[in-house]
């Protein structure tokens, strides 16, 4: 626990320089730590199989973890959250014991654990989950009706993480390579979960559901929704073929669904051209009617903006463009490449996941109304952003950086594809970001490193200070006749973007600094000096 203590301390000091001051725990550490009783297995498959009581909001089963050792040792950590229980652990037929700390359980193993071997342990529990105050953003099982009064029921768990439901190995370091997910729900209702149903085995109360998925999958992209569905379907050609989309609605929406559903193929098609080829296709890809908003769970994308375009039905921009897509549908199958396909190995770069789906909605813009169109949306999404905190968080205990991510985010990849001045290159960036990275987990300074690469630009100024500051540069200036004096300020080290002007309708590009510069302009006689908005800084003319 010593280590645990002193972790907290050095965390404290850390965010005191960040200006905030939330207090870490042991169990923050425990929660989002790679700890030691972590670090020596690699997952290789779950096999699920829990049982769901709608009457008594309760839930039963198993899971069994296999599992690579990779390093000699003989206690490993599983995580399950409170107020589930674990009944038992065993392995090879021996039930084990462990030590539990809050949420995190240390089973002591019996069997010698050698490096390269493949082993399985096998956890029971059951209990009553958390039940999601308000989810998707503070999760567990969503335990609602229909307008019919049946039972409708969905899960939930990004930040929180997937053990507040099922017990696994809760961190997003590791993600399983393929794992089976059986669900046995009431007989009059339908369990629709990750991959592909192989079976409906069927009971005399109850139908078991099994599922499979076959890629690697992150932990709290793994669902359970259950509801009287209806079922209808299209099939995709796309980059790698025939693609299965299926979809899953509350009966008596069916006609509303089949009309808003068809965004979904408009969808595939713009971010196949934007992204390269969908990532799941062994495993289709689904939209899922839930009881609250929508969710990115991998190749199950959940769906509750009520069959309407916008944000429930409003324009998040202010641009109008923004009620031309069911934001739902266009922001959370954008994660299957961001989030599902590349995912971030500590939460602190969930930037990763929310920027560049939040910028997918721009691009899904750019495919269908043009590049003004996307701009335009961008620009507008600009009056959401608070820099109340730096984007990427604190690593090691579960701490996500600002909400600022999803449109600050946005607007900082934007300004990117200003800078190479060729939309072809940054479209091939885009796709080799989700070839090079395909079905991995990744930090921060490999995508950094990656961009700036394939732009053949040092972008380390430019992620300092829009990633790890809340500063956003001012650029200043000031005319004499036909020269510009001008300069940035409130900037980090060495930031030294271009920006793109227009004086008297002419475009020429500037190169502040943080020292003065001078600048004569083309035209002769300057009547108007316009700073191209698509870069995201401030600007102040000092000739005013």
């Amino acid at each position: 626990m010593i280590r645990f203590l002193l972790h907290t301390v050095v965390l404290l000091i850390v965010l005191a320089a960040y200006g905030q001051s939330p207090l870490f725990t042991a169990q923050d550490t425990l929660r989002g730590s790679i700890t030691p009783e972590r670090a020596w297995w690699d997952l290789n498959y779950y096999d699920l199989d829990i049982e769901v009581n709608p009457e008594e909001k309760y839930i039963s089963g198993s899971n069994t973890i296999r599992y690579k050792v990779l390093s000699e040792n003989q206690v490993i950590q599983i995580d399950l959250q409170s107020p589930l229980t674990i009944t038992k652990i065993n392995q090879d037929g021996y039930d084990l014991v462990y030590n539990s700390i809050g949420n995190a359980h240390w089973v002591t193993l019996l069997k010698p654990q050698k490096i390269g071997e493949y082993n399985e342990l096998v956890v029971s529990y059951s209990g009553h989950p958390k039940e999601a105050d308000n989810a998707p953003w503070d999760g567990g099982f969503s335990w609602s009706t229909d307008q019919n009064g049946q039972p409708f029921i969905a899960t939930s768990c990004q930040g929180l993480g997937a053990s507040v439901w099922w017990p696994n190995k809760d961190h997003m370091y590791d993600e399983v390579d393929s794992m089976a997910i059986s669900i046995t729900v009431p007989k009059n209702l339908m369990n629709v979960s990750n991959g592909r149903l192989r079976n409906v085995e069927e009971g005399q109360n109850s139908n078991t559901y099994h599922w499979f998925v076959a890629n690697p999958i992150n932990n709290y992209g793994v669902n359970v929704n259950i509801g009287d569905y209806v079922y209808f379907g299209e099939t995709y050609e796309g980059e790698n073929g025939s693609l299965s989309m299926d979809y899953y609605v509350l009966r008596d929406n069916l006609d509303l669904a089949e009309k808003q559903f068809k965004q979904a193929g408009l969808m595939m098609e713009a971010f196949e051209h934007w992204f390269g080829p969908y990532p799941f296709y062994e495993d289709g890809f689904k939209l899922v009617e839930v009881p609250y908003l929508g969710m990115e769970h991998q190749s199950s994308v959940t769906y509750g903006n009520k069959y309407q375009n916008g944000y429930l039905g409003k324009d998040l921009s202010g641009s109008g463009w923004g009620l031309k897509f069911d934001f739902i549908i266009i922001h959370e199958s954008g994660h299957e490449w961001f989030a599902n396909n590349i995912t971030n190995k500590d939460i602190a770069d969930m930037w990763i996941h929310e920027s560049f789906t939040a910028y997918s909605e721009n691009l899904y813009l750019d495919y269908y109304f043009g590049p003004e169109a996307s701009a335009e949306y961008v620009i507008g999404t600009r009056s959401r952003i608070r820099n109340d905190r730096p984007i990427i968080g604190v690593y090691g205990v579960n701490y996500e950086g600002s909400g600022d991510m999803y449109y600050k985010g946005s607007n900082m990849l934007h300004t990117l594809r200003q800078l190479l001045e060729d939309d072809e290159k940054w479209r091939q960036i885009l796709r080799g970001l989700n070839k090079e990275f395909y079905h991995q987990t990744v930090t921060t300074n490999q995508i950094e490193n990656y961009l700036s690469e394939q732009t053949n630009i040092d972008l380390t100024a430019f992620f300092n200070q829009y990633l790890r500051t809340t500063k956003i540069p001012v650029l200043e200036f000031s005319l004499k006749g036909n020269k510009m004096r001008y300069r940035y300020t409130n900037i980090v080290k060495d930031f030294d973007m271009p920006v793109r002007i227009k004086v008297n309708e002419q475009e020429q590009w500037l190169f502040p600094r943080a020292e003065w510069k001078t600048e004569n302009l083309d035209a002769k006689d300057t009547t108007q000096v316009l700073v191209d908005e698509n870069f995201y800084i401030l600007v102040k003319n000092l000739s005013q």
